[in-house]
């Protein structure tokens, strides 16, 4: 139920020096007088207090945290409890709680999910929050904490904000429409300036990187003939035995990808079968079918073929044996047995990421935000080519359709099911 006061440990796995337990609900004041047997300590202020459980039995000694709402994480009245962090102490406070009348264990992502109902969070600083908490590399910090402290929900506040000005201007203009005393004589041409600037300024954002590359990992796929060293570099950039190495043709014969966190940015690395024509093993020809599909997948190729093969422009031809072939080959020469020339090659791979990925102050969009975002920019663009005031306010009046969307004020709620399913208990 809606109002039902809910619990649970906020902090990470027992045992630890220091367990938090989170309340959140119309209860959670009572649950702290019940749990201390004394009234409650002034807001935000830590205080010590000797917690109790029915019985007047002794739990802990604790600091807790008297929070009323609404300025709160959730918008509700919340408690924290901080207590000794082994799995005794914790599990009878929380035995404690769930013995109280209208206080039950909070599901995943529970608590989150009413800080968004209570217009704590939009949904942008939600996913925001989802990425931060499972954030590996500092790219993806820095990306997730942009997007959950709301620098892309104040862009959209802004946008929102001209919108109704807009909107605003179009009615009255509709208004006046049939009257001698128009307010403003000029309004279509400042309607149409404003309408133009908006889109330019939702245009730019389109341009912003990938979220899912963040998370995922910018692809790598090494490509090239069979025997070229495609498997010995991948397992030297990763730095263990992901792919097995042998001078058999044809041993890789499905992709391998590989995760790997290379100066602080996530790749995904793809060792693929070696590309040739001749081959009469319908097996290994699916693996090279799969290899061209990575190819055209990739974000960045290290071709370790003859440089006139090239599949793409921008591939980074390789010549990965430089211990066992003669040094004048064309590309990058380096040996990922030896280690020589690797240092090279991870510099420009971390050159290449970076035009891929948000610089620092950049915001990274989900593939759901950049799909809001452009039909945002679509009806924009269908207003400014109109000069009917009527098309114009129903074209702006679907663009803020779109923003309600990008923000979470209209959407399904099995999106939202899914989203929040995926926190941790605690959040």
């Amino acid at each position: 139920m809606p109002d039902a006061t809910i619990f649970a440990l906020s902090s990470g796995a027992p045992p630890a020096g220091i367990a938090i337990i989170r309340v959140s609900g119309p209860l959670a004041g009572e649950a702290l007088r019940r749990l201390s047997g004394r009234a409650l300590p002034p807001p935000r202020t830590a205080s010590l207090r000797l917690l109790r459980d029915a019985a007047a039995e002794p739990l802990d000694r604790a600091l807790v945290l008297w929070m009323p709402g609404p300025a709160t994480v959730t918008g509700e009245d919340m408690v924290e409890l901080h207590c000794h962090g082994g799995r005794a102490v914790i599990a009878a406070v929380e035995k404690s709680l769930a013995g109280m009348p209208g206080l039950r264990r909070a599901e995943a992502g529970e608590f989150t999910r009413r800080a968004f109902a209570n217009g704590r969070m939009d949904l942008n600083a939600v996913e925001g929050l989802a990425d931060l908490l499972a954030a590996e590399t500092q790219g993806q910090r820095r990306a997730a904490l942009m997007m959950a402290e709301g620098h892309f929900s104040r862009r959209i506040a802004a946008w929102r904000e001209a919108l109704l000005q807009l909107s605003a201007m179009a009615e009255a203009a509709l208004d006046f429409s049939d009257e001698d005393d128009v307010p403003d004589a000029a309004i279509g041409d400042r309607i149409g300036d404003g309408i133009a600037a908006l889109e330019r300024e939702v245009g730019q954002a389109l341009d912003a990187p990938s979220a899912e590359r963040l998370r995922d990992g910018v692809r790598v796929v090494l490509a090239g003939p069979p025997n070229a060293g495609k498997s010995t570099l991948l397992n030297a950039l990763v730095g263990r035995d992901a792919a097995i190495v042998s001078d058999i043709a044809g041993t890789t014969r499905d992709r391998i990808e590989v995760p790997a966190a290379i100066g602080g940015v996530a790749f995904l690395l793809t060792d693929t079968a070696g590309l040739r024509s001749d081959s009469d093993d319908p097996v290994e020809a699916i693996g090279i079918a799969r290899a061209r599909a990575a190819l055209e997948a990739a974000d960045i190729i290290l071709w370790l073929g003859d440089g006139k093969d090239l599949p793409r422009e921008d591939a980074i031809l390789i010549s990965a044996q430089r211990d066992r072939q003669p040094a004048d080959r064309p590309g990058l020469n380096l040996s990922a047995v030896t280690g020589e020339g690797m240092d090279r090659l991870i510099t420009q791979l971390l050159d290449r990421a970076s035009h891929l990925l948000p610089g620092p102050g950049d915001v990274a969009l989900h593939a759901r935000q950049r799909q809001r975002v452009r039909q945002l920019h679509g009806h924009l663009t269908a207003a400014a080519r109109h000069t009917d005031l009527l098309v114009i306010a129903e074209e702006l009046r679907l663009a803020r359709a779109a923003i309600d969307a990008l923000t979470g004020q209209a959407g399904t709620e099995d999106m939202l099911d899914r989203l929040f399913g995926s926190f941790c208990i605690g959040k």
